[in-house]
């Protein structure tokens, strides 16, 4: 099982200093032998408001570390063209000699669609398009499309990435026909437990792996998990730890929570709610969570939570980070996630 870093929702600090807990955790990530960081696509909300463009921050980790992948969770496909996808992450591929990776969606929410509106009612088919024509335009060859005067014109995009294929996940927030659709296209799987448990996942990852083409390559196969993650000496330290950011984390992003998983509250609109009914489903929350949806406690609970994860196929956990914990702690508990990843990797090796 590999380990990566994934960044999503709090940037503390202005300027710089809100980027200081991404490069210090992907340098530590890079020297530390995790396998990759992504860093999503998020727009008009506080809540994961400062990675507007994963390319931008991608480009700027590519020049800070050496070895670890880069990637993003997720680009969201319809609401760019598809040549200046290829075009800005060939940038970042030659920047970091060949280690770019994109997980792409479908997005949801309307008011991003501002910047494409009219993809919104179609997002689903954009989609599939865009991330073949972003795979043809990857391998060098040329791709027709409309000019200003409607025209179809060949190109063929610059400059041309060091990666002669694209490694290409699909995002998914708990659909099955989503993961049916991975594999049909012969892509990688990022997901979540937001609406889902871990039965469920099983199930739709074996749908997944039967719905890939033989001979499928790169990504495909590969299921990434991103969790919640905090690790420490003593699990009710943590607990307390991690209580009042995350649950101030869920507080500010109840909204996209609900939406994500309409199993929290089936029907409930969080606009309508009072104070105590908010602060109801927000405890409600945080319980589920720590004990069931994340990498939290210490390093002996998060082995079981990894035998958990690995009998239901898990590849990969994408650990996220920044979910409003003090940065100086967030970077001095990845000490205790690479004590895990190596307390893995030598269990493994030992069987």
């Amino acid at each position: 099982m590999h380990f990566s870093l994934f960044y999503f929702a709090d940037g503390q600090g202005r300027g710089r200093d809100q980027y200081r807990l991404l490069l210090e955790g992907a340098r530590f990530a890079d020297t530390h032998g995790f396998s990759a960081v992504w860093t999503p696509e998020r727009h008009f909300h506080e809540f994961g408001g400062q990675y507007p463009n994963p390319a931008v921050t991608g480009a700027a980790l590519a020049t800070t570390t050496e070895r670890v992948a880069i990637r993003a969770g997720s680009v969201v496909g319809p609401l760019h063209h598809p040549v200046r996808i290829a075009e800005e992450w060939s940038v970042v591929d030659n920047l970091s000699e060949g280690r770019v990776g994109l997980s792409f969606a479908s997005g949801w929410h309307a008011n991003d669609f501002v910047l494409r509106p009219e993809n919104y009612a179609r997002r689903k088919e954009v989609l599939t398009e865009t991330i073949e024509t972003v795979r043809r335009l990857w391998r060098q060859e040329s791709v027709e499309l409309p000019d200003g005067d409607g025209t179809a014109v060949s190109v063929r995009t610059y400059p041309a990435p060091v990666q002669p294929e694209l490694p290409v996940w699909l995002t998914s927030a708990g659909s099955p026909e989503t993961f049916r659709q991975a594999g049909e296209l012969g892509l990688g799987v990022l997901t979540h437990l937001l609406g889902q448990d871990l039965d469920d996942l099983a199930k739709k990852i074996a749908l997944y792996r039967g719905s890939l083409p033989a001979g499928a390559s790169g990504a495909a196969g590969q299921v990434a998990l991103m969790l919640h993650t905090f690790l420490g000496a003593d699990r009710d330290a943590v607990r307390e730890k991690v209580r009042r950011p995350f649950t101030d984390y869920i507080r500010s992003s109840i909204g996209l929570i609900m939406k994500a998983a309409g199993d929290i509250l089936p029907g409930v609109d969080p606009n309508e709610l009072d104070e105590d009914d908010l602060e109801f489903l927000v405890e409600r929350s945080f319980d589920r969570y720590f004990d069931n949806g994340g990498l939290f406690g210490t390093v002996e609970d998060g082995l079981k939570t990894l035998e958990r994860l690995e009998a239901v196929g898990i590849d990969e956990v994408a650990c996220l980070i920044d979910f409003g914990v003090d940065p100086d702690e967030v970077l001095a508990a990845l000490d205790q996630l690479d004590r895990l990843k190596n307390a893995w990797a030598a269990r493994g090796a030992g069987s």
